[in-house]
This record gives C-alpha cells, structure tokens and sequence, in this order.
C-alpha cells in the first residue's frame, strides 16, 4: 500500500464504527428505533425526534449525484499533486437510496462527465491499514 498523505478521519467512538463497517467492504447508516428516519453523520440522538435508540443498517450502497463542485487547483497542501491528472478534481454529494446524503470522491468519471441525479454504487478505497473510504462509481 503506499503511502497516503491526505486527511484522514478521526477514528473515534460512532466515525470508528462507521469506517470498520468501510473496512469489511459495507456502507451502514444509522436508523433511529422510533421513527425510522436514517442519519449520517454518525451520532447518538436522532434530529427527527431526539430519540437515543438506533441500529446500525446496511445500505444498498446506490445513490444519484445530488451535487459536486470542480476543483481547479489544490487549495490545501496535503492535496497538492504534480501529476497532470491531479487536476481538476470533483468533490461529490451523493443522495443514498436511504435519503441520506454522503460526501466522497468518484472512481471513474472525469468532472466534465459529471451529472445531476447519474446513478452510481459504492466502491472501497483502503488508503491505510486502518481506514478504507467509500468512493463511487457509475452505474
């Protein structure tokens, strides 16, 4: 594996269950046990109705595209990378079949390809030993 210099997440309390379930090739969400509604980011009380009871479930991993932005040139040095192919980047919003929405990266498809509402399922990265991220890719 080589190395990886880019921000990594916290892997603390619910984010570290969160990404354990990356690591094992999964996408759960949480579901509040009250009123069903699912959330993401990870936390422990439901914003629908303040509930604390929760499980975690397994997602279809299929979403659309609800929205991205085009990167032209690092703005962080972490991201900074002399390969042609670096830049542009596209930074992805993705609406899960379960309403939640997820920030992340695509596997295949050049900005310019992009599209509002294009299908796409979720892949893995492990970018560590310890943190495998969910990217996407077209349906």
């Amino acid at each position: 594996m080589s190395e990886y210099n880019k921000p990594l997440p916290g892997l603390d309390g619910l984010t570290r269950e969160f990404y354990d379930f990356c690591k094992a090739g999964e996408l759960h969400f949480q579901r509040c046990g009250d009123c069903g509604n699912f959330r993401h980011v990870p936390r422990e009380m439901c914003a629908e109705c303040n509930s604390f009871e929760w499980e975690w479930v397994k997602s279809s991993g299929r979403g659309t595209i609800f929205s991205w932005v085009v990167v032209n040139r690092a703005l962080h040095p972490a991201f900074y990378d002399p390969s042609p192919d670096a830049v542009p980047m596209a930074p992805i919003v993705v609406e899960m079949e379960e309403g939640v929405r997820l920030t992340s990266n695509m596997v295949d498809c050049p900005p310019d390809e992009l599209e509002m509402d294009m299908a796409v399922e979720v892949v893995y990265e492990a970018v560590t030993d310890d943190v495998t991220l969910p990217r996407f890719r077209r349906l």
